[in-house]
């Protein structure tokens, strides 16, 4: 076998030196030096330096730091004029090793302010066509009085403290540092209008029912909040201009919320007064959900929200809560919700899936909501960690797809007679889903959303994937007529259109939210794309799942960034992964490799003409080289039509060089190749990936290949791979199951197939 292995090195190593010869001989002038542009170079240049604060695995440090804001607040809502009035009183934590001179709290209601800058951000022209309610919010009537209307910022003693507003941030001027360790205390008391969310697609306000009169609020983003201060940012006081969505501190929250008294409510954090606000009837429905594992117990029913629709109560009810470790808080109040409740087993603890919905949601949301609500909670819990909260709520709202802690609000309405489309039902399920999966990211693992919306956004749309699949298989009767669930993301083709799209409206996934071209293929759709690649064709499911797992565990209730995640995934699962990061994340490369060319070779025992050119111009014979094996090209001048077909084991000489280490038996178990084959595959895209390939040989069967994304590392452009075969090739194909993103599947086959024109389609469809 070492006799063997030794002629194929010389062999190959007297074909590398003809080669390297040629070269010499044919580029007297050489090329310039460069820098290092291979792309599986390591991500030195973009990642931040590894420190005390979060080390070069991805984990936090031995110093890292967040700080918590606790609020004690008492809220107002008034349903006659949809306004909402409110007072907090903020407890700041400074965990942090610096003295802060000031503090930065968010005033996101700003945003929709009369004078708000917001309005003027974007320069798009005139619109050949506009929704109702963004034409009549844009070109029609005055701008909505929004914003928070401040009353006073006052200190723990009562004193008004000095602020300045910048927009949606507001600076509290505190009159000494506050340091390391301490904490402070201050009040504010506000007031804001509160916007119907129906004509401009606010995250949240108020849905006006014209037919009974009644409103329908899903209210977040209602109270001056603490800007997050961390060791990667300082303040984190990015403008809120109503695409980066929001990066909030943890703290704890006792809220009171009073609402009409013949209004339902449910919100962030557990009820401590259920008692005073549920009637008997409900506290008997709700103990009996929390039994209840199999299906869910209506808490209101429809007919007892449809008689509430009716009376318009002068008396008032407060709903009181406590949220514990939460980084933001909202509720959700009408008298016209529909409420059902049903337990979970998550892990060892029991969770409640709740949903809220007018009847106007029915009879989809009965049937599916909480459903949803249920298979979220345990895919993405065997995926990343236990659901650490005691409840996840599902809110019915007109056209809002949005997520707080525990609640959210979303889309998916039956038309009037109650009927509904397949789109419809799969589009209400799938934005639970996702809804409801926010709690994972960034509810918990708490990114850094103004800055980097793929982080949740991202994230929660592979795992959004993930579920739906589940979900499919959960609920059969739920997708018949369908393989499996339709999902509309996470696929790698269904990515293909984006990345193929114009360059010059493409942004790379790590940019900021406010300055991507197209938020919802480049925050959602293509990083969730990217890390399921990454889990099936990539590391596979095992090393991925443990590495992701990893990541989600590490950074619960932390503030994670974009290194953290990307060192975590290599860390925990040993693949160097910084190739990827960079196409993928770094970059608007595409995907696109296919077959070059392919040539046929055959074995004999005789020199071709270049080899005797070469062993002479050195000044040696063929008689000073060991005995070789040589592969000629069907069709070049060094070929003979013997050749073909031949069986190599006759070849004169072969035997006797190749075969003498062997025992007969060996000799007759082994499997020698008959035909040999150089492949060239080329890749026009940017992005390496592995190279999956597809033989078919000429008795019909097929085998695959995978070669590893490395084979790149020194053939950016194009490589060849050598192909020894006992069967005859006679078909070629790249990415057969379509797993890469492939932009360009044209040159994806060998023989090349033949594009049919749509002439050539509709003379077919006539002979047809």
């Amino acid at each position: 076998m070492n006799r063997i292995k030794y002629y194929l090195m010389s062999f190959l190593f007297l074909m590398a030196t003809v080669v390297v010869a040629q070269e010499q001989e044919e580029k007297k002038d050489r090329d310039p030096g460069h820098i290092n542009n291979n792309r599986f170079r390591q991500l030195y240049q973009e990642f931040a330096t590894p420190n005390t604060y979060r080390t070069a695995a991805g984990a936090p440090g031995k110093d890292y730091y967040q700080q918590q804001a606790d609020y004690k607040m008492d809220i107002e809502l008034d349903d006659k004029t949809q306004r909402l009035y409110g007072v907090e009183t903020i407890t700041y934590h400074n965990n942090s090793p610096d003295d802060l001179e000031y503090l930065w709290v968010q005033l996101d209601q700003n945003v929709r302010a009369k004078d708000s800058k917001a309005h003027l951000k974007n320069g798009s022209g005139v619109s050949f066509a506009y929704q109702t309610g963004d034409f009549a919010g844009k070109h029609l009537g005055a701008k909505f009085d929004g914003g928070f209307k401040i009353d006073y910022v006052k200190d723990a003693n009562g004193r008004p403290l000095s602020t300045t507003v910048n927009g949606t941030m507001m600076r509290v001027n505190i009159p000494k540092p506050l340091k390391s360790g301490e904490k402070i205390s201050f009040s504010i008391k506000w007031w804001y209008n509160i916007p119907d969310h129906t004509v401009n697609r606010a995250r949240s306000g108020f849905e006006h029912f014209a037919k009974d009169g009644n409103n329908a609020y899903v209210i977040a983003q209602f109270f001056p909040r603490m800007c997050v201060y961390n060791d990667v940012e300082g303040w984190q006081n990015y403008q809120f201009w109503g695409n980066g969505e929001f990066a909030l501190p943890f703290g704890n929250y006792e809220v009171n919320i009073t609402v009409p008294a013949d209004h339902v409510l449910d919100a962030t954090g557990k009820l401590t007064n259920r008692k005073k606000v549920f009637s008997k009837k409900m506290m008997e429905r709700y103990d009996r959900a929390k039994k209840s594992y199999d299906k869910p117990v209506i808490i209101v029913t429809q007919a007892e929200a449809e008689a509430a629709e009716k009376g318009f109560s002068e008396k008032k009810k407060t709903w009181s809560f406590y949220a514990e470790n939460v980084r933001d808080y909202a509720f959700a109040t009408s008298r016209k919700f529909i409420w059902d409740m049903q337990a979970v087993k998550v892990g060892s603890k029991d969770v409640m899936a709740v949903s809220l919905y007018p009847k106007e949601g029915n009879p989809l949301w009965e049937e599916y909501s909480t459903k949803a609500v249920k298979q979220s909670l345990i895919t993405y819990s065997r995926h990343t960690f236990d659901y650490p909260y005691h409840k996840a709520i599902s809110v019915h709202a007109k056209n809002q797809g949005m997520e707080y802690p525990q609640i959210c609000w979303n889309y998916g309405r039956p038309n009037e007679k109650g009927e509904y489309s397949e789109r419809t039902k799969f589009g209400m399920i799938s934005v639970i889903i996702h809804e409801v999966g926010h709690n994972y990211f960034p509810m918990i693992v708490n990114s850094d959303e103004r800055q980097w919306g793929w982080m949740d956004e991202g994230l929660d749309t592979f795992m959004q994937y993930l579920t739906e699949q589940d979900f499919g298989k959960t609920y059969p009767k739920s997708i018949e007529g369908h393989k499996n669930y339709p999902s509309r993301r996470g696929e790698a083709h269904k990515i293909v259109n984006y990345m193929k799209g114009d360059q010059s409206f493409l942004s790379p996934i790590m940019s900021n939210p406010e300055n991507v071209y197209q938020l919802g293929p480049n925050a959602y759709g293509k990083p969730a794309t990217a890390l399921n690649i990454l889990r099936e064709t990539v590391m596979g499911p095992e090393l991925f799942d443990h590495a992701f797992k990893t990541y989600s565990q590490r950074w619960m209730f932390k503030h994670p960034t974009p290194e953290d995640f990307f060192r975590t995934m290599e860390d925990a699962s040993g693949v160097d992964l910084d190739w990827y990061w960079r196409g993928w994340f770094y970059s608007t490369d595409y995907v696109d490799i296919g077959v070059k060319g392919v040539k046929k070779y055959y074995v004999t025992d005789k020199p071709n003409q270049e080899i005797k050119d070469y062993v002479k111009s050195i000044g040696r014979t063929m008689k000073d080289l060991p005995p070789l094996v040589y592969l000629v090209e069907e069709g070049s001048t060094d070929f003979t039509p013997d050749m073909k077909g031949n069986d190599p084991t006759e070849i004169k000489g072969l035997k006797e060089y190749m075969m003498d280490n062997f025992t007969p038996e060996e000799r007759e178990n082994m499997k020698t190749p008959k035909f040999f084959y150089e492949v060239e595959y080329e890749k026009p895209g940017g992005i390496p990936m592995p190279l999956i390939v597809e033989y078919t040989y000429a008795d019909g069967s097929k085998k695959s290949m995978t070669y590893p994304p490395q084979i790149w590392r020194k053939n950016d452009q194009s490589v060849k791979v050598v192909v020894a075969s006992e069967k005859e090739i006679t078909g070629i194909a790249v990415d057969p199951k379509l797993e890469t993103a492939d932009i360009d599947t044209t040159n994806n086959s060998w023989p090349k197939k033949e594009e049919k024109t749509d002439f050539d389609k509709f003379k077919n469809k006539v002979k047809g």
